[in-house]
């Protein structure tokens, strides 16, 4: 079965971070869980990082933004990668560890 747009794109995200040597994660989701939590949880350098990967124009649910917004106001990265911004991550999240 072929992978899906959103899913190349979380592929490309998790390949690029441990090329970077970030610790990153996806949580499972279940019914057990936290909903709206992004896609990947990475550490990088000592910052808390959260990713939200879309594809195809996809727009975060305001539940994913209401958990990206946590992350920033905890002093975290929050970040929505898409297929027209993947390429930019690396630049992204070393523009925020200065």
């Amino acid at each position: 079965m072929a992978d899906t747009p959103e899913k190349k794109v979380k592929r490309k995200v998790q390949d690029k971070l441990k090329a970077m040597g970030a610790y990153h994660a996806m949580p499972v989701a279940s019914g057990y869980g936290n909903s709206g939590v992004p896609d990947i949880l990475s550490c990088y350098k000592g910052r808390f990082i959260g990713i939200e990967c879309k594809a195809n124009g996809g727009k975060p649910t305001a539940l994913q933004l209401h958990n990206l917004d946590s992350i920033e106001m905890a002093g975290g990265l929050a970040l929505i990668i898409d297929e027209k911004n993947v390429h930019n991550l690396e630049l992204l999240i070393n523009g925020f560890i200065k």
